[in-house]
């Protein structure tokens, strides 16, 4: 008898018997944080005696607060997530996989999720029509156009695969749909005995604010596509039981401030605090004020703070927010009972309340939260609104050139009329994103500073690009019932669609006329949006500086016009009676907006709005789908093609080998994300994926962007390390200029050449490469691409200070080996500028099952000489050490698959 059977129970709830897992009485239960006690319930449920056993729940619930990470454990979601980015090349793999295993002569039928498996198609609007009427019907029809193979190819997913669904375009956003349709906070499922089986709700998803639905208490975080696969196939993900920082809210949010400032100051302790890699954990009393969607909208910045997850417990707020979304009766009868029956429930004034303990703490005061902004290039670079136009003024010089053109730009448009830009003018003031637009608080007071705005004869600056994208229908409908939608519309915040959108960098063109204006005189405009992502590059090519900013502010900087703007002694503007408007004049105060939130957000707008979610629109039932248990690729396809990863796959894995004579293919330094390494966004036609596309009879105009295409790995792997903002040091090193993007310097050819290209030359005189990087390596989104890229360009290990957790587990899913210099050095300390060929000796440990802390490396200069040192490496757990032998985790799943 194993823990799992004797923690087998019987649950009552809504009139109905449930058999559950009773982690209520085991000893050490008491003390453990939410966050691991829903681990503790996922070991026991899935112990099997091999991968989880006994020992491992004994391990947890021993757990020490102060320890280090040391303990590995098998974490198996209940769920998995994607959003269609992300998602398509998840099930390109997996109808690869079923070409695999057909050749291979098996089954192709075994290749199907084994747990529910969602797709929320929200990634692929783009804002090409804007301030018109029909914005958002204008923009689907663009996306069917340009992305009509890509959906066909989801439709036959829909239709060949089980556990699978899809969400169709123009449903919401990933997190939005996932928190109020998709989670169920508590699942339940019919055994083979005939019982109903209820269990706690878990999910990773392929976008890293998969974390949104931490604030309903459902434990989860984003995950590369390369983990989702496994875990949709039935993989736990292997995991050490982390450190857990319990965060402890207090007091109310004061007057004039809004969740997105509680969000922005939040992730700026927490990122001085130093979160990656653990937990975070919001308690205490103070919580039971925090409505729910402030909760999401916590949870959603989980990865800016840098931690796995930023979760709320369950407790009344949860149980509300289920009703008002729709939830049955029955449902949120069992998440109660079921909570409270295993030691889940959060409320710290009940009698049974036992506080948790924490390995750290953190604690803010919600009445000391002051309005804020983040940028210009990092979501925890947060500045006070009141010293807004202060640090703008500082930081604006460093991304001016000789070029830059210091007056003002004379612009004529048809669309917009005829105007002045310059330096710090808002180029997008955008209305987007996970993180704000599933926040009814910050929604309205964003309609409430429109209406008062338009009242007031305010209008935005005529060079802004405005754009409304909620985050699902129900926002639509509760701006349309408080009647703030016409006020809305009247400063050209019309509905463009909904999905990413600007977050994402589909803020889409804009007018050519200001286009050609900012790069014609290097000027330095800006965005201002309400998302949580900002990186360079990201949000426009046209666009050097970013920011992060609650609803309400998106609409004031619109007014303002520029970054340069102070809103305590600047105007924004004047009324019909000539009196100079102030942001405070036009401000709504917390009392009305909780007013119009209270009167209008109803939870039958939640039941007509997802009643038919799956169904999708005339456009999406009219697609020609192909049917078979196999995809019938299309070698002409410029979106989806056949993944080259399993060719020539053998049942058996070789060994891994030592890396012998490598180069150095691109020397980076501190902070590169995976926005810096994996393509996104637009592409120019003269790079690499360009060129392919144009040889193809591809226009330019018909190109699409990057994540778009993430279904052809042809034009992938041409964008790697493509972001016209990443910088390149190697071409320093040989005494070459440093030109932004996608460039280096090809040591076989002696000349400075793109990344793609010099990587096809190394690849064909079969020369391995490496990355020499600095601290933070990979921080940002969970893109599979940035790890599929990397191995696709021949790149064999990855050397640096430190790595952010998912793009770490993501190389070692795609077979490259993740290493880090010694503690304390880096390569400048050592001497080296990546001109020097590497050799790894010691990864041929691996093949006798041994992990080796470190392998030797030998870097030998052009001279000759040689710098050596031992790297540490970073394969974590025995799990990546099975991937790694196996050439990356999906080759791993599939043998064993075929087992």
């Amino acid at each position: 008898m194993s823990l799992r059977d004797d923690q087998l129970a019987t649950l009552k709830a809504a009139g109905k018997d449930f058999d559950y897992y009773n982690i209520a009485n085991l000893d050490g239960i008491d003390h453990l944080p939410y966050s691991l006690k829903v681990l503790v319930e996922n070991l026991v449920r899935n112990i099997d005696g091999a991968n989880i056993t006994d020992e491992h729940v004994k391990t947890l619930l021993d757990w020490d607060p102060n320890a280090e990470p040391s303990h590995e454990i098998q974490f198996t979601p209940s769920r998995v997530i994607m959003q269609d980015f992300t998602g398509v090349p998840c099930i390109v793999d997996l109808a690869t996989m079923r070409d695999a295993v057909k050749e291979l002569g098996g089954d192709p039928e075994v290749i199907n999720p084994q747990v529910q498996s969602d797709m929320v198609i929200d990634h692929s609007v783009q804002i090409d029509k804007y301030g018109i009427a029909n914005a958002v019907q204008e923009n689907m029809d663009i996306e069917y156009q340009r992305n009509g193979e890509r959906y066909q190819f989801l439709r036959w997913g829909q239709q060949a695969f089980k556990n699978f669904r899809v969400v169709p375009p123009g449903t919401g956003i990933i997190h939005q749909v996932n928190i109020e349709y998709l989670a169920k906070v508590v699942m339940s499922k019919t055994e083979a005995n005939g019982n109903t089986l209820a269990y706690l709700d878990s999910c990773v998803g392929t976008d890293s604010h998969t974390t949104t639905e931490n604030g309903l208490g459902v434990l989860g975080w984003g995950v590369g596509g390369i983990e989702a696969e496994a875990a949709m196939l039935g993989q736990p993900i292997s995991m050490l039981v982390p450190r857990v920082v319990g965060f402890k809210l207090t007091g109310s949010i004061p007057e004039g401030v809004t969740a997105t400032d509680v969000v922005l100051t939040i992730t700026d302790m927490l990122r001085k605090h130093g979160v990656v890699g653990k937990f975070v954990e919001f308690y205490g009393e103070g919580i039971a004020s925090v409505p729910l969607a402030n909760r999401a909208t916590i949870g959603n910045m989980g990865p800016e703070f840098g931690s796995t997850c930023g979760i709320f417990p369950i407790d009344n707020v949860t149980l509300d927010y289920l009703r008002l979304t729709g939830r049955s009766k029955e449902q949120v009868a069992l998440v109660e009972a079921y909570a409270k029956a295993n030691k889940l429930w959060g409320d710290a004034s009940d009698p049974d309340y036992v506080e948790p303990q924490y390995s750290e703490y953190e604690e803010l005061d919600l009445g000391t939260v002051v309005p804020s902004i983040a940028g210009p290039k990092r979501p925890q670079d947060r500045i006070l609104l009141s010293e807004a136009k202060e640090m703008f003024e500082k930081t604006a010089p460093a991304y001016e050139t000789e070029k830059t053109v210091k007056d003002p730009v004379a612009v004529s448009t048809d669309f917009r009329g005829d105007f002045d830009i310059e330096n710090g003018d808002v180029a997008i003031a955008s209305i987007t994103s996970c993180t704000n637009t599933s926040n009814p608080s910050v929604m309205i007071a964003a309609g409430l500073i429109a209406r008062n705005a338009h009242a007031k004869g305010l209008k935005p600056k005529p060079w802004v690009k405005t754009s409304l994208a909620p985050g699902s229908q129900v926002v639509a409908d509760y701006l349309k019932a408080a009647g703030l939608q016409d006020d809305l519309d009247a400063l050209g915040y019309q509905l463009v669609g909904f999905g990413c959108a600007t977050c994402i960098g589909n803020s889409g063109p804009l007018l050519p006329e200001i286009s050609e204006a900012i790069n014609t005189n290097d000027l330095t405009v800006t965005a201002v949006l309400s998302g949580n992502r900002n990186f360079e590059g990201r949000i426009s090519p046209d666009v050097k500086m970013n920011y992060l900013a609650s609803p309400p502010l998106v609409i004031a900087y619109a007014l303002a016009g520029t970054m340069d703007f102070d809103f305590e002694t600047q105007p924004l503007g004047a009324d019909a009676d000539g009196n100079d408007v102030y942001l405070k004049d036009i401000w709504p105060t917390n009392s009305e907006v909780a007013a119009v939130v209270d009167g209008t957000v109803s939870r039958e707008m939640f039941l007509k709005d997802y009643a038919s979610v799956f169904d999708g629109d005339h456009r999406w039932k009219g697609l020609d789908v192909p049917e078979g248990e196999l995809f019938a690729w299309n070698d002409k396809s410029t979106y989806v093609r056949k993944q080259t990863f399993f060719d020539g796959m053998k049942a058996t894995p070789d060994p891994v080998a030592d890396i012998h004579g490598a180069r150095v293919l691109a020397l980076l330094g501190d902070s590169v994300t995976t926005d810096h390494i994996s393509p996104a966004g637009a592409f120019k036609a003269s790079s690499p994926a360009g060129k392919y596309l144009t040889e193809r009879g591809v226009e330019p105009k018909n190109f699409n962007s990057y994540g778009s295409r993430r279904g052809n790995h042809e034009i992938m792997v041409r964008g790697t390390f493509g972001n016209i903002r990443l910088r390149n040091q190697l071409l320093a090193s040989v005494g070459e200029e440093v030109t932004s993007g996608g460039f280096t310097y090809d040591f076989l050819a002696k000349k400075p050449t793109t990344i793609f290209e010099a990587s096809r030359d190394y690849i064909d005189n079969k020369v391995p490469l490496v990355v020499l990087a600095g601290k933070e390596y990979g921080t940002g989104s969970s893109r599979d691409w940035a790890a599929k890229g990397t191995v696709m360009l021949g790149v064999k290990a990855v050397i640096t200070e430190s790595f952010e957790r998912i793009h770490r587990s993501n190389l070692i899913g795609m077979g490259v080996l993740p290493l880090q210099f010694p503690a304390g050095e880096s390569y400048e300390s050592l001497g080296l500028n990546g001109t020097e060929t590497y050799d790894i000796a010691g990864v041929e440990k691996l093949n006798e099952g041994v992990t080796p802390k470190t392998v030797h490396v030998t870097a030998t200069h052009e001279d000759g000489s040689k710098t050596e040192f031992d790297a540490v490496v970073r394969i974590d757990t025995p799990g990546e050490a099975d991937y790694y032998r196996n050439g990356g985790i999906l080759q791993y799943v599939l043998r064993n698959l075929m087992k």
